[in-house]
């Protein structure tokens, strides 16, 4: 193949590559593609190879360059690469960035330059800290991390306070920092598949959080903050060590459920103010009682006990948990393994 074939297969290969990153491209330019199909590569290949370091180097320039706003390097890094370079930072127009898929161990302190990003995918790395500039991505609305090597967050990252989905599933946290409770427009929390053992009581200061996943970690209790979440409508626990009551409870919906009778232990939920049951076929309470709110719930599961005698009341709130926990699909099994309370 001559230089002039060669350069427009170059380009034909850039072109493909463009449209595979939603028309913003790698900025990869003509004359390193030809190079590469010089020793060999089609226009083909050059789609699905991966990138060295210098690559990635020269299409960080010229994307910066080039005023690029979208970058998609899902998968597309050679193993050997562990960190992004400091070049990072030039990319100032970038609102999306995906570097999912890779092998980068670290990434370098410029991050926190990328003033405009709004998403980041960094999931299913090997990425064991971030660094301390990272609160400085202020215009951070989604975040996703899962599948990496991370123990902790840079105290910083209470000030990604733009911050709505965070995804930090499959992690090794054993706590999360207090600096969360900063995060008030967070509308989605996942951090199932970690060690985590508590939450910290700053959780009920996310008041715009709506899903909080927690399914798979080595939780013992909840913070009373839980109860202050009051637009919270997806809450998992499922696989935890969780033991006791939950008392504290303000709000609770179980609407879109199998369930015809609340327990006898409800009567012990006096904090509760919010109670939902749509789609619920609930028997006992009737639904005219639900109508008239939370604690007319309550009082008349206490009604109904009391009616029964004295004797037959439970008094430690237990068999309310072990409902609750039935809910999100606890089974038999897992309390022989002691992985929840019986």
């Amino acid at each position: 193949m001559d230089a002039r074939r060669s350069d427009v297969a170059a380009a034909a290969a850039v072109g493909e590559i463009e449209r595979g990153n939603r028309g913003v491209g790698f900025g990869l330019d003509t004359k390193a593609v030809s190079s590469l199909l010089r020793n060999g590569s089609t226009g083909s290949d050059m789609v699905d190879q991966k990138l060295s370091l210098i690559q990635v180097a020269s299409l960080i320039e010229s994307s910066a360059k080039r005023g690029t706003t979208e970058l998609n390097l899902r998968g597309k890094l050679v193993d050997q690469i562990e960190w992004l370079p400091v070049s990072l930072g030039k990319l100032q127009d970038v609102t999306e960035l995906d570097i999912s898929e890779n092998r980068i161990m670290a990434l370098p302190s410029t991050v926190g330059s990328l003033r405009y990003l709004t998403k980041l995918d960094i999931h299913s790395n090997q990425l064991i800290n971030l660094p301390d500039t990272f609160g400085e991505l202020s215009s951070l609305i989604d975040l996703d991390l899962h599948a990496n090597q991370l123990k902790s967050l840079p105290a910083s990252f209470g000030n990604l306070t733009s911050l709505a989905n965070l995804d930090l599933s499959s992690n090794q946290f054993k706590i999360l920092p207090d600096c969360i409770g900063k995060l008030m427009n967070l509308r989605r929390l996942i951090a199932e598949t970690n060690e985590l053992e508590e939450l910290p009581y700053t959780i009920g200061s996310c008041i715009s959080l709506v899903e909080l996943r927690l399914d798979f970690n080595q939780l013992k209790a909840l913070p009373e903050g839980i109860g202050k979440l009051e637009k919270l409508e997806i809450l998992t626990l499922h696989y935890n060590r969780i033991k006791g009551n939950l008392e504290m409870l303000e709000e609770l919906d179980i609407s879109s459920n199998q369930i015809r009778m609340l327990p006898d232990s409800f009567e012990f939920l006096a904090k509760l103010r919010v109670f939902h049951a749509d789609e619920t076929p609930l028997e006992v309470p009737p639904r005219e009682v639900i109508k008239l709110g939370a604690q007319a719930v309550v009082q008349y599961v206490a009604d109904m006990v009391a009616s029964r005698g004295a004797s037959q009341k439970k008094t430690d709130g237990t068999s309310f948990w072990a409902w609750f926990r039935s809910l999100f699909g606890c089974c038999k099994k897992d309390e022989e393994l002691g992985l929840v309370p019986a």
